[in-house]
């Protein structure tokens, strides 16, 4: 295990930048914002997930990279709920909603960190009424190296009935930072329907089936084949910007993505995953990893989580948890 600082935050808070390997794998993980900073297929020698050498990248440049993100990640409608009769308002910060946690989510704080021989661990504790939601949280993620993979494990518990929607948001590319597109990558998702997004990108009660449509990735199809046709739902997430649900239940497989050199298996015990095209990044970046450009679709984010929105939908499961349920999911990425 390595660690050495990563730069201070505006706060004037030292990041600390941990690194840990096994045989196949190196990954560095920062507990700002409980961040995965880089994965290393060491085959390859390949770094799979954009990134910056300095944590005022994270903080300044590009919201949400690689981060831990929640209470709630993805948008909820206008910014309200309502959970046990009680209507909750919390910070609207995308398009009259509210996204990813709120104005200061997960992402921006600073966890405890605990380190093993094979993974890393950070702690968080989310008071009451933080970003407007109830109860104390108390949460921790482990990156865990296996075998030729990660694992993205979530813990967390409550002193009162919440909302918690918790995800990892690395944006991929499997031909590493330097690379400008992931159009030519290609994808195969377990998942026969997607849900629609309106206008200002927020999920809500419809669902499509994929056939015919450019969210038919059924079989292998690269990300850029339909991504810039005239779906509307391709318009309203300028590209790739939409829930899947995958079909089954349990730990089970999501996704394969393809890179030149390297394959990606996404598997998950949650309902589904949001995929997202980086359509807002606009490249000129400093201090990245490599020095790449991050250019508008140069990775791609699988971001496994419940039904985005889902407290104002019907026929999804809410992800509710409830007072001292514990909560625990697992994610896994592994690499051929």
């Amino acid at each position: 295990m390595e660690s050495k600082s990563f730069g201070k935050t505006s706060f004037n808070q030292e990041a600390i930048l941990y690194t840990i390997e096994n045989d196949t794998m190196k990954m560095s993980c920062t507990d700002y914002g409980a961040t995965l900073v880089s994965l290393v297929v060491k085959k390859t020698g390949i770094d799979v997930v954009q990134g910056f050498t300095d944590v005022s990248g994270y903080e300044d440049q590009v919201k949400y990279m690689g981060q831990t993100i929640g209470r709630v990640c993805n948008r909820i409608g206008k910014g309200e709920f309502e959970l046990n009769g009680k209507v909750y308002h919390v910070p609207v910060n995308n398009n009259g909603n509210s996204l990813h946690g709120g104005l200061n989510g997960f992402d921006t704080k600073m966890w405890i960190p605990h380190i093993d021989q094979n993974l890393i661990s950070f702690e968080y504790t989310s008071v009451d009424q933080e970003e407007g939601y109830p109860g104390n949280v108390r949460v921790k993620v482990t990156y865990e190296l296996i075998e030729n993979g990660l694992n993205f494990i979530i813990d967390a518990q409550s002193d009162a009935d919440t909302l918690l929607n918790i995800t990892n948001h690395s944006f991929f590319n499997l031909d590493g930072p330097t690379s400008k597109t992931i159009l030519d990558h290609e994808v195969k998702i377990n998942a026969s329907m997607f849900a629609g997004v309106d206008p200002d990108g927020c999920t809500h009660e419809d669902i499509y089936d994929v056939k015919g449509t450019a969210f038919d990735f059924t079989s292998f199809k690269s990300i850029g084949k339909d991504i810039n046709n005239d779906e509307i739902q391709i318009k309203n997430g300028s590209g790739y910007d939409h829930h899947f649900l995958v079909n089954g239940e349990g730990f089970r497989e999501f996704a394969i993505c393809k890179g030149k050199q390297v394959e990606m298996t996404i598997s998950s015990d949650l309902p589904g995953f949001h995929m997202y095209s980086s359509n807002f990044l606009e490249g000129n970046y400093t201090n990245t990893k490599e020095g790449g450009e991050f250019l508008r679709r140069s990775s791609i984010c699988f971001e496994t989580q419940y039904y985005p929105n889902a407290i104002q939908t019907k026929n999804q499961v809410k992800p509710i948890l409830k007072k001292d349920d514990v909560w625990h999911h697992k994610t896994q990425f592994k690499f051929n």
